[in-house]
C-alpha cells in the first residue's frame, strides 16, 4: 500500500484551509484548486483574467516542480471560472503552459471561489 506525502513549495501560496498544496500518492499527485493568489503576499493578485490564470499556472508549476516534476506531468486538470465569458481567453493561456498532448480536462461554471477570485484550477499529475 502506498503512503501518501504532502508536497509544499514557498513558491506558491500556502493553503487558505485545513488542505495540502497537493498530496502524492505512489506515482499520482492530487494537486489543491489554485486560485491567482501572489505566493508571498497570500492575496488576489491585481490584472485581468489573462494575468490571474498565469498566476495560477505559475502556482502549479512551482508545486510541481517541489515533487520533482513539471506541468507536462499533469494528466488532468479542471477549471472552475465564475464567468464563462473568460473561457476563451484562459484557454490561450493555459495554451502558452502545456503542450501536446494535452491534459484532459473539465471546465465549470461555479458561482463563486475563495477570496472572490474568478478562476481556480486544481489537478491530477503522473509520474
Amino acid at each position: 500500500m502506498s503512503s501518501k506525502q504532502a508536497i509544499q513549495s514557498d513558491n506558491a501560496p500556502a493553503p487558505i484551509g485545513p488542505y495540502s498544496q497537493a498530496v502524492k500518492v505512489g506515482d499520482t499527485m492530487y494537486l489543491s484548486g489554485q486560485v491567482p493568489l501572489d505566493p508571498v503576499t497570500g492575496e488576489l493578485i491585481d490584472g485581468d483574467i489573462d494575468a490571474m490564470a498565469r498566476r495560477i499556472f505559475d502556482n502549479l508549476a512551482a508545486v510541481m516542480a517541489a515533487a520533482g516534476g513539471s506541468l507536462a506531468d499533469i494528466v488532468k486538470l479542471t477549471i472552475y471560472l465564475v464567468d464563462l465569458n473568460d473561457f476563451a481567453k484562459v484557454n490561450a493561456v493555459m495554451a502558452e503552459y502545456f503542450q501536446e498532448p494535452y491534459p484532459s480536462r473539465a471546465t465549470v461554471a461555479i458561482a463563486g471561489l475563495p477570496k472572490g477570485a474568478p478562476v481556480e484550477v486544481e489537478a491530477i499529475a503522473h509520474f
